[in-house]
C-alpha cells in the first residue's frame, strides 16, 4: 500500500518504519522536522495524504486531530482508510470520524497500547472503532504495527475503549501503592507482600507485571529509578480524559474522579513530572495519614 503517516514523534516514526519495513511505500510528515527509517519525508500533512490508500494519525491531541484532518481530509482520494492511532477525546474521534465518512474516506479510531518498546518491536494492541469496512481496510496494517487489534464498534468505540482500559489502570496502580505503603508501615516484607498478593485476590496486572515496588516481581520502571515506561503526565491525560467522557455520558465514576486529582497533584504540584506513573508508590512512602 501507499501509507501516509502523520506525527513521527516516540510512536508514530518507529510505527512508520515498521510499515515501510514491511515493503509499504510510506510517506510520513511531523511538524518537527524529525524523520522516520525508511519513510520518505512530506514537505506538509497534505502532501503526505495525497493519493494515499490509508493515512495514519499519531497526534497528541483532540484539537490538534481535528485541525489536521481539515486539512488532510480534502487531500485524500475516495475510499481511503484514515486511520487515527492518537489517543484523544471520543467526542474528536466521533466528529472528525463523521467528516471522514462524509468526504468518502473509510474511518478507524485506533488507539494504542504498549508504549514505545510495543512500538519499535511491532507488538501494539490496537482498540478500533470504527465500520467492518474501516476495520478490514485497516487490518493488514495492525498486524504489521501490532500484535492484536480488537474492533471494538462504530466510531469512538476504540477511543472509549483505551480510556476505560487506562482508569482502570491509573485507580489499580493507586491501590497497589498504597497497599505497598501501608505494608511498608506495618512491617511486612514487600516480597512476602508481592507472594501473597500475586497470587491472590488483589492480582493485578500492575502488581503483577509492573510492580511499582524496587526489587520486587519483574523488571519494570521502579527498577530504573522510575525513568518512564508510561509516564505520570500521560497517565493524567488519560484519566482527565476519562472525567470528560465521563461528564459527557453523565457517568458516575468517583475512583476514576479521585485518580485524577491525585494524579494531577502529583505532575503539576509535586515531583511527579516525567517519572513513571508508577513513581506514586514513593510519593506515598513520604505521606502521613491525613485527618
Amino acid at each position: 500500500m501507499k501509507i501516509g503517516v502523520i506525527g513521527l514523534g516516540n510512536m508514530g516514526a518507529p510505527m512508520a518504519a515498521n510499515l515501510a519495513k514491511a515493503g509499504h511505500e510510506v510517506t510520513g510528515f511531523d511538524t518537527a522536522g524529525v524523520r522516520a527509517q525508511g519513510v520518505t519525508a512530506a514537505a506538509s500533512a497534505q502532501e503526505a495524504a495525497t493519493g494515499a490508500d490509508v493515512v495514519i494519525t499519531m497526534l497528541p491531541n483532540g484539537q490538534i486531530l481535528r485541525a489536521v484532518a481539515a486539512q488532510i481530509i480534502p487531500a485524500m482520494s475516495q475510499g481511503a482508510g484514515f486511520v487515527d492511532c492518537s489517543t484523544v477525546d471520543v467526542d474528536s474521534a466521533r466528529a472528525v470520524a463523521r467528516q471522514a465518512a462524509d468526504a468518502g474516506l473509510l474511518p478507524v479510531d485506533a488507539p494504542v497500547s504498549g508504549g514505545v518498546g510495543g512500538a519499535l518491536a511491532g507488538t501494539l494492541t490496537f482498540m478500533a472503532g470504527g465500520s467492518d469496512a474501516a476495520f478490514a481496510k485497516a487490518q493488514p496494517l495492525f498486524d504489521i504495527m501490532g500484535q492484536k487489534a480488537v474492533h471494538c464498534g462504530d466510531a469512538g468505540a476504540g477511543q472509549a475503549a483505551k480510556i476505560c482500559n487506562n482508569m482502570i489502570f491509573g485507580v489499580t496502580m493507586i491501590a497497589t501503592c498504597e497497599a505497598f505503603a501501608l505494608a511498608d508501615k506495618l512491617g511486612l516484607d514487600r516480597q512476602k507482600m508481592f507472594d501473597v498478593v500475586s497470587t491472590s485476590s488483589g492480582y493485578s496486572w500492575t502488581m503483577n507485571a509492573y510492580c511499582p515496588a524496587p526489587g520486587v516481581g519483574p523488571t519494570s520502571p521502579a527498577d530504573n529509578d522510575y525513568i518512564p515506561g508510561f509516564a505520570a503526565d500521560l497517565m493524567l491525560k488519560d484519566l482527565r480524559l476519562s472525567q470528560q467522557a465521563a461528564a459527557s455520558a453523565d457517568a458516575d465514576t468517583p475512583m476514576g474522579q479521585l485518580a485524577e486529582t491525585l494524579y494531577e497533584a502529583f505532575v503539576e504540584n509535586e515531583d511527579g513530572a516525567g517519572r513513571d506513573f508508577s513513581a506514586m508508590l514513593p510519593r506515598f512512602e513520604k505521606r502521613r495519614r491525613e485527618t
